[in-house]
């Protein structure tokens, strides 16, 4: 797209003001409790468990059905206290990892993180990052994981400890595919009750997949929008939900995507006629003010961080007066931010 993002526009155009204490740390119970912003004229005060009054029967929920593995990891280097969480996987049992205190580590460097279960500092990276060798096959590392490991909050979930039900909170209930390192956080906010009522609404529900990483919640350090790199995620849209998207919108009915990941995972997948066809590989697709949308209607998604790459996306989406308003409104009345936060329902800008 010629002329995209504009040059002209700068980070500091998604900037606001943000209290700490507007920060979820936990998660509303049951997780439909949530409060959702209807960010249409007026705005709308509701909760998630209202999405069956909200859309119409024939729209179709496409949610993210990707698993966050728990890769937050403590070990020791002799008696260095390290805190590492895994963000990738490379060779066979080789992990790219964020690593605490980085400097201390040099390659050739072993970390026990359990009896049995250590890594040796393969090398450094120029980002910071650290790529461990766990010495050992893939779904051996996966297992370790599993018994060793906790989940990957994002570091503005400032607990001193890991919380045990955070292996339940951080995840989906339809979570089927492991691969995330960061949770698809609209999603959260769903449970079996919900999903029933929605179908009994004759709302659909096909899933796709995107597995996050942890560069979807980083603020943009760069001063204009275009210079940014743009993370790169894997993803697939497979047969089955293709057809039921194409068949969506034959009969009239509108897509909603539960989350940004899902959006961005179908609007790479799209063509220049609006049909999302079979698609699989990595996208690094980023969007902000003056892209042209063409796959979703309707976004359901949580409140994001200042100068994020979230932030310009629904400010793409629904039009930037329209999102700080509604983040304005949101502030004043003490809705709950980020990935343990409540949520908005946003319908595409006719000038998206």
């Amino acid at each position: 797209m010629v002329g995209y993002p504009p040059p002209h526009m700068r980070t500091d155009d998604f900037d606001f003001e943000l209290p700490r204490a507007a920060i979820a740390q936990y998660p509303a119970r049951p997780r439909d409790a949530s409060r959702l912003l209807v960010a249409a004229e007026p705005l709308q005060d509701c909760r998630v468990r209202d999405l069956p009054r909200l859309l119409r029967p024939g729209d179709l929920l496409v949610v993210n059905d990707t698993a966050v593995l728990p890769t937050r990891l403590r070990g020791l280097r002799g008696a260095v206290a390290v805190e590492a969480t895994l963000v990738e996987p490379e060779t066979d049992g080789c992990w790219r990892a964020l690593v605490r205190p980085a400097r201390r580590l040099k390659p050739g460097d072993t970390v026990e993180f359990a009896r049995g279960f250590t890594a040796q500092v393969r090398h450094k990276n120029e980002d910071g990052s650290v790529v461990f060798d766990f010495g050992c096959d893939a779904d051996a590392v996966l297992n370790a994981l599993d018994r060793h490991g906790s989940m990957p909050l994002p570091p503005y979930i400032d607990r001193l400890e890991a919380d045990p039900q955070d292996r339940q909170d951080y995840q989906t209930v339809y979570a089927a595919r492991p691969g995330a390192v960061a949770a698809p956080t609209a999603g959260l906010h769903f449970t079996p009750a919900l999903l029933a009522a929605l179908q009994a609404a004759g709302v659909g529900r096909v899933a796709v997949t995107l597995h996050v990483g942890p560069g979807t919640f980083l603020p943009v350090k760069a001063e204009h929008v275009g210079d940014h790199v743009m993370h790169a995620e894997r993803g697939e849209i497979g047969p089955d939900a293709a057809a039921a998207i194409a068949a969506c919108r034959a009969a009239g009915g509108r897509i909603v995507a539960v989350g940004t990941t899902a959006l961005r995972l179908l609007e790479t997948a799209v063509g220049a006629d609006g049909r999302v066809s079979v698609w699989s590989g990595a996208t690094s697709l980023f969007i902000t003010p003056g892209y042209r949308f063409r796959a979703v209607d309707l976004l359901l998604t949580n409140f994001h961080l200042p100068r994020s790459t979230l932030f310009m996306l629904v400010c793409a989406f629904a039009g930037t007066a329209r999102m700080r308003a509604a983040y304005a409104h949101a502030l004043a009345s003490a809705y709950r931010f980020y990935s343990y936060g409540d949520a908005c329902l946003l319908q595409r800008s006719e000038a998206a």
